[in-house]
């Protein structure tokens, strides 16, 4: 008995002349001759990676109730909602992974690369931010004179007040002093009593 079929070869087969092709165009890549991602070949060169230019809301329905139902919207619904990615995470760190993310940066329209900065950017942000603790140290000496007039406006007012105190018993003296029932005011004072006189009248 002959066997006339041919064992089939499981091997990969390779097509040369295509790969050909892509190290020929790679290597023009490289050199700068062609465009790199095929997006930008159709037209839709992608934003480079940028900073976030508002605040994330992670708390405003923190310690809240809401009734979920079956028609309940997505938005509307427990966890936090992506409008970009109409999606819905559980949690907020899982939030803040999602959207910084790859998948939501792409939806945005953003590539994962980041601008290169330049030696001039990097100054102006340093400039920029020492600006901003000399504001910071203005703001403090700012509050710490104010807490020092405070305190300043505390000692006169308690200055001025000992001072009618102190009028005040010079005055006491002095009619006391004119009066005989002054010299009973003292002596009753001196006793431990606030007068001789009975308290109904």
């Amino acid at each position: 008995m002959q066997y006339d079929m041919i064992a089939p070869d499981h091997r990969r087969k390779w097509d040369i002349e295509e790969y050909e092709k892509l190290a020929a165009r790679r290597l023009a890549e490289e050199e700068g001759g062609v465009p790199k991602d095929d997006e930008e070949k159709r037209g839709k060169k992608r934003e480079l990676l940028k900073q976030r230019d508002y605040k994330v809301d992670l708390d405003s329905r923190l310690g809240k109730s809401i009734v979920i139902t079956k028609n309940t919207p997505a938005s509307a619904s427990g966890g936090y909602y992506c409008n970009v990615c109409d999606c819905v995470v559980k949690d907020s760190i899982n939030f803040l992974d999602h959207i910084n993310g790859k998948k939501h940066q792409r939806n945005l329209g953003m590539s994962m690369r980041i601008e290169r900065s330049s030696l001039d950017q990097v100054k102006q942000r340093f400039e920029i931010n020492k600006q901003k603790l000399n504001e910071q140290k203005k703001k403090y000496d700012l509050d710490k004179r104010l807490q020092e007039l405070q305190e300043e406006e505390e000692r006169m007012k308690e200055y001025r007040r000992e001072n009618r105190l102190k009028r005040k018993r010079k005055a006491e003296t002095e009619t006391s002093a004119d009066d005989p029932e002054g010299a009973d005011a003292d002596m009753a004072a001196m006793m431990g009593f606030s007068g001789f006189g009975s308290s109904k009248k």
